[in-house]
């Protein structure tokens, strides 16, 4: 017969409490959803929606607190873009569960690093009509770039600054004018994107609209008075 001291007996107890404690947490730990999971997920959707990264870039998930206990999903985490109004370099991602427990997370995702941007050669007054060499382009933080910056000078020739522009300042649509795309009384056409899919429907502009202006708009289908912004001849974009 073995004997054992006491001081032995208290420590094989105290390992058979801790092996007891490490497998019931184990055991926790697999009716929470991985929280790694969660973020590849968001990450996958934001991508399909997302300019690609350049070599300069990347996508950046969450952050989803480490902490966060959620229901295992049994059904399987759905993914979609949260509606709202999308921005060129960010989205967000509603991760969505519906058994055994219902749930949704919505998850930030942007693409960090820099970006080239048009910016203004120099100093640029109200009225200016814009040629090549009142544009160059450089590289820029995207954390730090304005809504609706241009990454194609090309773009930008023709357009009209709308007030006095520093030289430096990044270019934005807010700044510039171009052609009127839609004027008032005329039917357009009201394009929505949520979800990843695109609804056209049939509207009636009640302002005059240059391009990149916003304008209100009446949607024939439903009588609705709503916001948007002309993104080309006779084209609205409906503002969520």
């Amino acid at each position: 017969m073995i004997r054992t001291s006491p001081n032995c007996r208290r420590l094989v107890l105290i390992g058979c409490v801790t092996l007891a404690a490490a497998a019931t947490s184990s055991a926790a730990a697999a009716d929470y959803q991985d929280l790694a999971l969660l973020e590849a997920a968001a990450r996958s959707a934001a991508a399909a929606v997302l300019p690609p990264p350049t070599e300069k870039q990347r996508l950046q998930v969450g952050p989803i607190p480490p902490g966060l206990h959620l229901r295992r999903c049994d059904s399987g985490v759905k993914s979609a873009v949260a509606p709202g109004v999308r921005e060129k370099s960010r989205v967000l991602i509603e991760l969505r569960c519906e058994t055994p427990a219902a749930w949704h997370l919505y998850v930030p995702v942007r693409v960090v690093g820099t970006s080239v941007v048009a910016v203004a050669a120099h100093a640029l007054v109200a009225g200016s009509v814009l040629t090549a060499a009142d544009v160059t382009v450089e590289q820029r933080d995207l954390t730090a770039l304005p809504l609706g910056f241009f990454d194609d000078p090309a773009l930008l020739i023709g357009l009209t600054a709308g007030r006095a522009i520093a030289g430096g300042a990044v270019l934005t649509n807010q700044q510039l004018l171009g052609a009127k795309a839609v004027q008032r009384g005329q039917t357009v056409t009201l394009i929505a994107d949520s979800g990843g899919m695109s609804v056209r429907m049939a509207g009636r502009a009640l302002t005059d609209g240059l391009i990149n202006q916003r304008v209100r708009v009446e949607n024939l289908s439903s009588g609705r008075i709503v916001e948007g912004i002309a993104r080309s001849e006779q084209v609205v974009e409906i503002i969520f």
